[in-house]
């Protein structure tokens, strides 16, 4: 490595050090921060210490509830709890008479990790849902009140809650014929209860995320709690970092409890209030749940019982399509973009999933093709749409090969350090000449980039690939271990993906054969310092496994594949292109350029600029030093 590369890398670790050291905290800003963190936690404590005193009371209230026979819901808050059952072909959904709310939910026709035929979303205490009604005297909460079954169907159910003297809570469900349940709330005969200003109601709705895939911490990067703003676009609260009590100031459509392919949403007619406050806390791995998820929201109530309080609630799969699908039987005219959930990346990249891959994949789907096959013709097809560019990029590239001896014998007065810029100069005004731009590869390779992309958040919400196997994969949804070590070790988890390595070769394969076709079209010192270089393709892949080995097999299947095609175009470009002949066609436009100036223009133009404004500058000081060594000298 020649002095100039040691000085460069040594300044941008000065730079790197010296930005660190300049951006660091003060003492005063640490304090604060300081300050800030022991404020948060202080606040945290008051309000569990204020939710536990309202428990308290609320318990307390409820036993002197119980032994007054006069008091409101007297009879409601004492009884035996009974499940009751609403089902159709895709759910089966099981709601407690204590409380009134579905305490367990199943969706069918899709394996849970066990084996078992059906995933179990939740069960028991892994969800509550809690109505809160505040009364002049004193608040009534839904979970603590027994109620009474009646017109009962597979897809009906009617709820009460009897407070005495002609005075009732009343739940009305139906669910659809898919994944959607809908819900009414009134109250009959308690308006004198309530204050003359109570529009509202509180909803409290938590939720214990089961971990439903094989790999945690892979399933865990999807498991988000998503919100819809009325009038607005989606958002979520943070996948992996632990969010407490985050007030969301826009009113919102929608709320949904989501893990990687499942999902519990809950949809108002008349929207959440603003404010709303959501949680999200990430679980530990040994727990077997993924996260704890809250929501505290507000929505309309009317105390007359005149308009019932509208809910929806959707349980179900994350599939694009059944998503737009469902959202149709939604009776509140609204567009939820319940499709949202599933989540296809930043704008560029969710165009292209949008309108290609995701009708492509439909396509084949509906084919009955495997799996695996689908994603190999995904890539074929992927390889096909890019062949034009990428043999651009080749060819561009094997003219600067085929062109190098001429330019090192053009450009070999031109080797001391000084003359470099007059050596890049003299390689522009060459390449100009036999027609050939050196940032031709560039842009047709940079347009491909968006496609990986588009496929890294493709393939991960794909619930078609959940549980579906492939030669030796049993699941592409989730990683294929080759090697299981029990317990996890820093950096690379439990295990070792046996498609994690295959991509990683790929990608050692093909990085090789690209910095072989660097190499070939470099001239001078730079051929010279590639060899320095060629550390970081090794590099990279290395990387790439520690990052990928906890992904997809599907993922890293597709990677592999797209990779193999990538090094298998370029080797069949490299055998079928003639290079006398290249070298001929090139020697016929530099006959034709001959004597006829071409103008530069574009980057090539603004690069000769500053060579030339770089060399005005290396000239004066050159004449200042001299004019000062002749001063000395006098």
């Amino acid at each position: 490595m020649d002095k100039n590369t040691i000085i460069g890398f040594v300044l941008i670790a000065v730079v790197l050090i010296g930005f660190s050291w300049y951006n660091r905290p003060t003492e005063e800003e640490l304090k604060a921060q300081q300050e800030q963190v022991e404020k948060q936690k202080a606040e945290q404590q008051k309000a569990a210490e204020k939710k536990q005193a309202e428990a308290a009371k609320q318990k307390a209230a409820l036993a002197q509830a119980r032994e007054d026979t006069t008091a409101l819901f007297h009879d409601a808050l004492v009884g035996t709890a009974s499940d009751l059952v609403l089902k159709n072909e895709k759910v089966e959904l099981t709601l407690s008479t204590k409380g009134g709310t579905v305490t367990k939910a199943i969706i069918k026709n899709f394996k849970d990790r066990g084996g078992a035929a059906d995933v179990t979303l939740f069960e028991g205490k892994d969800q509550a849902l809690e109505y809160h009604l505040e009364c002049k005297e004193s608040n009534i909460s839904t979970s603590d009140l027994f109620f009474t079954p009646s017109a009962q169907t597979d897809s009906t159910l009617v709820l009460t809650a009897d407070a005495g003297s002609g005075r009732k809570i009343v739940f009305d469900y139906l669910l659809g014929k898919d994944y959607m349940l809908h819900f009414k709330m009134h109250v009959e005969g308690m308006e004198g209860l309530f204050s003359p200003k109570t529009r509202t109601m509180d909803i409290m709705w938590s939720e214990r995320c089961k971990q439903q895939e094989r790999g945690h911490s892979f399933e865990n990067r999807y498991a988000t709690l998503t919100y819809k703003e009325k009038g607005s676009g989606t958002d979520y609260l943070s996948e992996m970092k632990e969010v407490l009590n985050e007030k969301i100031e826009e009113p919102l459509d929608w709320v949904a409890f989501k893990n990687q392919f499942f999902t519990a949403m809950m949809i108002a007619k008349t929207e959440f209030a603003a404010n709303s406050s959501l949680s999200s806390i990430p679980l530990d791995k040994s727990t077997e749940y993924l996260k704890q998820y809250e929501a505290h929201l507000e929505t309309a109530f009317d105390p007359s019982g005149k308009t019932p309080t509208e809910l929806e609630f959707f349980y179900g799969p994350n599939d694009f399509q059944l998503l737009k699908a469902v959202e149709k039987e939604s009776t509140f005219g609204k567009d939820l973009d319940m499709e949202r959930l599933v989540y296809l990346g930043w704008p560029l990249f969710r165009y292209i999933n949008r309108w290609f891959t995701l009708y492509v994949f439909d396509w084949l789907t509906k084919m009955g093709l495997n799996m695996g096959i689908v994603l190999i013709i995904i890539t074929l097809i992927l390889k096909l749409l890019t062949y034009p560019l990428v043999k651009k990029t080749y060819l561009n590239s094997a003219k600067m090969r085929v062109l190098k001896p001429k330019l090192d014998e053009a450009t070999k007065q031109f080797d001391k350090p000084e003359d470099q810029m007059q050596k890049q100069q003299a390689m522009m005004q060459l390449y100009s000449q036999y027609g050939v731009s050196p940032m031709g590869g560039c842009l047709p390779m940079l347009i491909q980039m968006p496609i990986w992309i588009a496929m890294f958040n493709f393939v991960p919400n794909a619930i078609q690939l959940r549980g579906q196997s492939f030669l030796w994969i049993k699941d592409l949804s989730t990683y294929d271990p080759i090697l299981e070590f029990g317990k996890d070790y820093w950096a690379i988890g439990d295990h070792i993906s046996l498609t994690c390595i295959l991509f990683c070769g790929a990608n050692i394969l093909y990085s090789l054969m690209t910095m072989r076709q660097q190499r070939d079209q470099m001239v001078g010192q730079q051929a010279e310092q590639m060899k320095y270089m060629q550390w970081m393709m090794f590099l990279m892949p290395v990387m790439f496994f520690f990052i990928f080995n906890d992904y997809s097999a599907g993922l890293n299947f597709y990677y592999f594949v797209s990779l193999f095609f990538s090094a298998a175009i370029m080797f069949t470009l490299r055998k079928t292109t003639n290079d006398e002949k290249l070298l001929a066609i090139l020697e016929a436009k530099f006959k034709e350029n001959k004597g006829k100036p071409k103008k530069t223009t574009g980057l090539a133009a603004r690069l000769e600029a500053m060579q030339a404004q770089q060399q005005e500058m290396q000239r004066k000081r050159e004449e200042l030093e001299r004019k000062k060594r002749d001063l000395n000298r006098k």
